[in-house]
């Protein structure tokens, strides 16, 4: 039986996996894609992680895939299809073969709800975001749309308001629904401009983006478009199994889950800053716990 089960590559697991390999545990890390790097992969341009001044999401995701590597990494690739608890850990059943595990660290990460307009496919990650706080600085002094009216659409407005020359939000109903002392703030901000009861039928332009239409024929001029209608964790595995709050599963910075021996980490556990760091730091936080756990029973 194994010490450890990684689920999932992106930057949680790759964390992970270094941490593991250091620790000398015997694990596997189990990826459903032959290319690791998560979400990561679908960024152009990252500029906030320590060290590296502007980089993409492919070169980082490499960087990150080397060192699991030659840490002493065993990968395997595979699609995760069940998690059943047996005495004394798991089984995991993939689509070709099966691994027994004491433990699992649960990283499968969470994909951004789509909006569904017409464009926005081919323009993400030149103009069309998910991540204000990942991509908003490049678009300083220039204008930007928000689509959503929950808490993330509100802060990624009151965000990009500081750095942005003009900033619309954008919601599909009359009334904002975020925290009031954030809708407080949107109200009173000059630079942003409230479009309500309007849906993005189409993001428009050449080789980026240039504009959004408006279900109303109305036509903004931005060049970035940050779409905050929610994301969705990969949980689904631990349904039944681990406790989860919209989705998501419950779990702390230790990444320890109502689930004996399952530890969470990355995007797909509840915590409220989404970010290649704090995914880093999640992949060594549930190694930690992963040793404790292992030297207690």
């Amino acid at each position: 039986m194994l010490d450890l089960l990684i689920a999932g590559s992106g930057p949680a697991g790759l964390s992970a996996a270094v941490y593991a390999s250091n620790a000398m545990l015997d694990f596997v890390m189990v990826e459903k894609y032959p290319m690791s790097g998560g979400q990561m992969l679908n960024t152009i341009d990252i500029n906030n992680y320590l060290g590296f001044e502007l980089t993409d999401g492919f070169t980082l995701g490499q960087a990150f895939r080397n060192h699991a590597e030659k840490s002493g990494a065993n990968f395997v690739n595979d699609e995760i299809k069940s998690i059943e608890k047996i005495d004394g850990g798991y089984k995991v059943a993939c689509g070709s073969q099966g691994f027994e595990t004491r433990t699992i660290i649960f990283a499968l990460g969470a994909d951004p709800r789509k909006l569904g307009a017409k464009g926005e496919k081919e323009f993400a990650g030149k103009g069309v975001s998910y991540c204000a706080t990942c991509d908003g600085n490049f678009f300083r002094g220039r204008a930007t749309a928000v689509v959503g009216g929950g808490d993330v659409a509100l802060e990624d407005a009151l965000y990009l308001a500081n750095i942005c020359s003009q900033v619309y939000l954008i919601h599909r109903r009359g009334e904002l629904r975020g925290a009031k002392y954030l809708q407080d703030k949107v109200f009173k901000n000059d630079k942003i401009k409230l479009v309500l009861n309007s849906q993005v039928e189409e993001i428009i332009g050449e080789n980026k983006v240039e504009g959004v239409l408006l279900n109303n024929g109305e036509k903004l001029s931005v060049d970035g478009v940050f779409i905050a209608v929610g994301i969705k964790a990969n949980s689904k595995l631990l349904d039944g199994i681990a406790d989860m709050e919209n989705g998501f599963v419950v779990a702390d910075e230790s990444g320890i889950t109502s689930a004996d021996g399952i530890f969470a980490a990355g995007d797909v556990r509840t915590k409220r800053l989404r970010q290649i760091s704090t995914a880093v730091a999640d992949g060594a936080n549930a190694v930690h716990s992963v040793e404790e756990y292992l030297n207690k029973n």
